[in-house]
């Protein structure tokens, strides 16, 4: 069978900021509907890539390609408007809007010259749905929920878009137990709607319990691709302190190896 067509690739992505080489001949791949965790330590350059991925930054070296065909964002909406969503640590949300404003926020429905508050709660409360979220109600200040319902509702603003490819910095690093089960549960349940997801995250069981693929950043280099199936924490802990690159099965020969 054909090897899948990566629905976002980087390849060669360089990025320095003066004398600091923070990226240095990186290559990614994410496939559809697969979850990728991208690890390694504080200065291994993982936000860095995401935000040349999105257009927060330009790249100095390298290509990106979304669905197989070249691109070049200049800034977040651009990225966006080609079906990347980016959901940051701090959520980016307006505490004292309600939850169906802050999922509509910058684009509210309209009829005519006024804003449709009943298109734009009733499809507020289909997000929400579809991804499982319980919230009191739609109706409900952004600022009286809790963390985890936070993270959901930012979740559900970027759903909202219908994007292919979500990418979440630190999801749960904020977040309860109780809280980080039911995210766990929602990126479960985007990826059984197709959505591909790249987690930014520094708690590998959170990535063992729902990635498919793990993904090592050491000093701006990539170091290791493993498959989940195929590796564990201690070898993710280990390449992430040798940062020595592997030459185990990669990601590429274990996705032939799986079709």
């Amino acid at each position: 069978m054909p090897e899948k067509t990566p629905i976002v690739e980087m390849r060669g992505i360089s990025k320095s900021f003066g004398p600091v080489r923070a990226l240095i001949d990186v290559d990614l791949k994410l496939y559809p509907g697969e979850i990728l965790g991208l690890v390694g330590d504080n200065s291994a350059g993982k936000s860095t890539l995401m935000k040349i991925l999105t257009g927060a930054y330009q790249r100095d070296a390298g290509e990106v390609l979304v669905e197989g065909k070249p691109v070049h964002f200049r800034n977040p909406h651009e990225s966006r408007d080609a079906g990347l969503e980016m959901i940051y640590q701090d959520f980016a949300l307006c505490g004292n809007m309600d939850v169906g404003q802050n999922i509509f926020l910058g684009r509210w429905p309209r009829r005519g010259i006024f804003v449709d508050r009943r298109k734009m709660y009733r499809q507020a409360d289909t997000v929400l749905k579809r991804l499982k979220v319980d919230v009191n109600s739609v109706y409900q200040k952004v600022e009286s929920l809790s963390g985890g319902r936070q993270q959901s509702v930012a979740i559900a603003r970027a759903i909202s878009f219908e994007p292919p490819v979500v990418i979440l910095d630190e999801p749960t690093a904020n977040l309860s137990v109780t809280a980080t089960e039911r995210l766990l549960e929602t990126m479960v349940e985007l990826k059984q709607q197709g959505v591909a997801q790249i987690i930014i995250s520094h708690r590998l069981q959170d990535i063992f319990a729902v990635g498919d693929r793990v993904m090592v950043l050491k000093r701006g280099e990539n170091v290791g691709d493993r498959y989940v199936r195929n590796t564990d924490e201690h070898e993710i802990l280990r390449i992430i302190v040798s940062g020595t690159r592997e030459t185990a099965l990669d990601a590429d020969e274990a996705l032939e190896a799986a079709v």
